[in-house]
């Protein structure tokens, strides 16, 4: 691994499954377990020549995770340029500087950077919250813009990895359940077929609090899946399938 230069709120952390170290900051944005869960969902090509592009990026965590799954190009596309300085940080600090890049850049421009209709695979963990007059918003704008619809909503969204997608391509999305007919409706409209979707529970006696999505460019609109309940916790440890997916088979 690489040396690079933290900031004082800044510390690496590991995801031990599969060694991508990650540099992270509370006062800033750290990923939680969305990212781990949508990189494992995420069904990316093996070839070398496969295009995937990860949406509104964050710190990187899902990009990185998904570099131990594919020998394709990996784009991390986000729009806070603090956000992107870690990613990049992260990237060097992996050595996955030939396999991964990072775009500074509005989601809504990501044509700029690819030709349309190009890409393999579109991996995206957005904002969950719209953006109403009586919605509570977090204090840090990094946080806020990471978890509110105020740079981006779930229709750009959408579009954005529609016009990305080559046919038969795939978008792998993580939301929550809440909004999931407003997400399906909205994969429709744009030649997206939802095809595999699965439920994350916090507890086995609770309800989901995060639902996968993959939806393939011009699919057929049959042939909807869903895939087994992962369940979080069996009381205040981690069930043995997410222990596995964080830290690997003891």
């Amino acid at each position: 691994m690489e040396q690079v230069q933290l900031r004082p709120d800044e510390r690496i952390d590991q995801l031990y499954r599969n060694h991508i170290q990650i540099i992270q900051s509370d006062a800033v944005f750290s990923f939680s377990l969305d990212a781990v869960m949508l990189a494992h969902f995420a069904n990316v090509k093996r070839s070398a020549k496969a295009q995937i592009v990860d949406l509104c990026a964050g710190n990187g965590a899902v990009g990185l995770f998904l570099s131990q799954k594919t020998h394709g190009q990996i784009t991390e596309v986000e729009i806070q340029s603090r956000l992107c300085d870690m990613a990049e940080r992260s990237v060097q600090l992996n050595q996955l500087e030939q396999q991964v890049r990072v775009v500074h850049a509005d989601l809504n421009d990501s044509l700029h950077y690819f030709a349309k209709e190009s890409v393999d695979a579109v991996t995206v963990n957005p904002p969950y919250f719209p953006v109403k007059v009586t919605s509570k918003k977090n204090p840090n704008p990094y946080l806020a813009i990471a978890r509110h619809e105020l740079k981006t909503n779930l229709t750009q969204v959408v579009t954005t990895a529609s016009d990305l997608l080559k046919t038969g391509g795939k978008l792998f999305m993580v939301h929550r359940p809440d909004r999931l007919p407003e997400i399906l409706a909205e994969l429709q409209a744009h030649r997206l077929a939802p095809k595999e979707i699965q439920f994350v529970y916090p507890r086995a006696n609770q309800d989901a609090n995060m639902v996968l999505i993959a939806a393939r460019k011009d699919g057929q609109a049959s042939g909807l899946k869903v895939r087994p309940a992962i369940v979080v916790y069996a009381g205040e440890t981690y069930t043995p399938f997410v222990q596995e997916l964080l830290y690997g088979s003891k």
